[in-house]
């Protein structure tokens, strides 16, 4: 056998390679994109969830917007505010308070408040049944309970109670929204991750339709609304709604509540105590006190009176001398 008809096509197959991979060498280096390195910095700072909970795609779709200048340093829900500070640093910004928000089911509508008009038997999905005369559920704005949020969560959020409707895990939750547009009924809404008071209807019937079918259900008296000492309550399509950075978690809303529609977590109440040994009785924290929890004369030390204060901090904020804390 002639060694060259084995030889010359190897040695030209070689040599094609290494010419080739020159050519590939070379153009990827003259056609290379530059990759801004604070992108890459950013990229490990964040936790690698790729929840979308931002509004981008994954977190490297986060870090270049970062730096492009379309995101907020703050604006991972995942991260955290030490995510926040560490991505501050690098753009060499400010971090700014980035309040962590979760998911939240915005009804009370359970087995024993809510009434059912039939016994579904289907495929145990809410599209599904949301198909089937808007769902068994008497409310047609309610939870029903069948679990396509507890599906599309990548974090194992969200669970169905007993009383058959969907409940948040805010501990492990990450605000990142796929519950939100999985809901056929629109009852999942991003709250704070610590506001204490929420109104849990989702009900936009006219208060008889409301009491027809549920029992917990806002009923649209606007009593909250008057009640709320700081405007943060409104009437919007016959249902109470919470602005939640005039909210001051009062709770006073929730108390007043006829129906129990407003959820308040009264063991997070907190109540006003004033320093009365550096106290110089301005009046100050007396005039601005909502319920009129505050006394004292002027000049004098105050007191706050604990049975009526509701917790709203509203003399905390304006106290010249610092000498009111919430606990």
């Amino acid at each position: 056998m002639d060694m060259s008809t084995i030889i010359v096509p190897v040695v030209s197959l070689g040599g094609m390679g290494l010419l080739f991979g020159a050519g590939l060498a070379y153009a990827s280096q003259k056609f290379a994109v530059e990759v801004d390195p604070r992108v890459t910095a950013i990229s490990e700072a964040l936790p690698g969830a790729n929840c979308g909970g931002c509004g981008f795609p994954g977190c490297g779709g986060f870090a270049n917007a970062v730096v492009d200048g379309k995101a907020p340093v703050n604006g991972c829900p995942v991260g955290g505010a030490e995510c926040a500070n560490k991505i501050a640093e690098i753009m060499g910004v400010s971090a700014g308070e980035g309040v962590k928000k979760v998911a939240r089911v915005i009804c009370n509508g359970t087995h024993s408040n809510c009434k059912e008009k039939f016994e579904y038997i289907g495929i145990q999905d809410c599209k599904a049944a949301a198909m089937l005369a808007g769902g068994s559920k008497g409310c047609q704005y309610g939870c029903l309970g069948l679990g396509t949020c507890v599906n599309v969560c990548p974090f194992d959020a969200i669970e169905i109670t007993d009383e058959g409707i969907a409940r948040i895990i805010p501990e492990k939750c990450t605000s990142c929204g796929k519950c939100v547009e999985a809901c056929p009924k629109n009852v999942i809404d991003i709250v704070p991750y610590e506001q204490d008071v929420v109104i849990d209807c989702n009900n936009k019937e006219r208060g008889k339709g409301v009491k027809d079918n549920c029992s917990v259900g806002c009923i649209g008296c606007q009593i909250c609304v008057k009640a709320c000492p700081f405007g943060a309550i409104t009437f919007e399509n016959n249902l109470a709604k919470i602005d939640y950075d005039k909210c001051t978690n009062c709770m006073l809303c929730a108390e007043k509540c006829p129906t129990k529609a407003i959820y308040a977590n009264f063991e997070n109440r907190k109540k006003a105590t004033i320093d009365e040994e550096n106290c110089i009785g301005c009046t100050i924290c007396k005039k601005q006190c909502p319920v009129d929890a505050i006394e004292g004369e002027l000049k004098q030390p105050h007191k706050v009176l604990e049975d009526k204060c509701i917790g709203c901090g509203a003399c905390v904020a304006k106290c010249p001398k610092k000498v009111i804390e919430m606990k």
